[in-house]
């Protein structure tokens, strides 16, 4: 597949160059998350932080993040528990970030979802933040992640709907959810959508807080595109979460039968 029929590559190459340069988005990622991991979406640190819970203690443990973009979140995650760390993304500006940044008992690879592979049985814990959707085959990629995954594995996905992915009726009726389903892998499932709705809040409110350090160093780009992903949230929560929606899977490797949850 070519760099232009990526989705938004172009656009996450130009934004892993900035973070590297700007403090303003420094600042504003430590204020509106909790902790400067170079979020472009939703995961604050409570959402990073419910991952912890699901690593195992103990030595030669490895962890797997699908798009770990710079590899921030898990840097954190390695400082926490001293992990073996892995990810992979498409954007090689972010790749040779995370290879300057975390050099020990780290491995990071530019590859696509659906072409990349790891050997059977490789990773305590997956992660995917809002990264599923680039997989151009849910339930074939399902698959073959699961087959990484260690047999007691665990794999925690935080899934957005109604801006790349469609809005459908509920936590049971996403493209994920449906392939889970159609192949028997069990998961618990949380909805998470108000949750989501308080954090653009404070989103838009720290970008606004920060407009002037945007300013001064000529990333008003970046000003205005946070402004353009909240403006959502000047509807009610209501109005909201009739378009939009976001869910948290946890899914294990060791489950067969579909557990649903609404």
């Amino acid at each position: 597949m070519s760099e232009k029929e990526l989705l938004f590559y172009n656009e996450y190459e130009h934004f892993y160059e900035m973070t590297n340069r700007s403090d303003a988005f420094r600042m504003f990622c430590k204020e509106a998350f909790g902790e400067d991991l170079s979020q472009d979406g939703f995961s604050d640190i409570n959402q990073v932080n419910r991952i912890l819970d699901l690593i195992p203690s103990g030595k030669d443990i490895h962890i797997l993040d699908i798009g770990c973009g710079n590899g921030k979140m898990l840097g954190y995650l390695q400082k926490r528990t001293e992990a073996f760390i892995h990810g992979f993304d498409y954007s090689i500006n972010a790749i040779n970030t995370a290879k300057k940044l975390f050099k020990t008992n780290a491995d990071f690879r530019q590859g696509l979802i659906g072409e990349i592979d790891y050997p059977t049985e490789s990773f305590d814990v997956i992660t995917s933040m809002d990264s599923m959707y680039f997989a151009p085959d849910m339930e074939k990629f399902l698959l073959q992640a699961m087959t990484w995954l260690k047999k007691d594995g665990v794999m925690y996905v935080c899934y957005q709907e109604g801006d790349v992915m469609p809005k459908t009726k509920n936590i049971n009726t996403t493209v994920l959810a449906r392939a889970l389903i159609k192949n028997g892998i069990s998961y618990e499932c949380k909805d998470i959508t108000k949750e989501s709705y308080e954090l653009l809040k404070k989103k838009r409110e720290t970008a606004l807080l920060y407009k002037k350090d945007f300013e001064d160093e000529g990333n008003m780009e970046w000003f205005d595109l946070l402004m353009m992903q909240t403006d959502c949230v000047t509807a009610s929560f209501d109005q909201f979460s009739k378009e939009m929606a976001r869910y948290q899977y946890i899914i294990k490797a060791a489950g067969q039968v579909a557990d649903r949850h609404l």
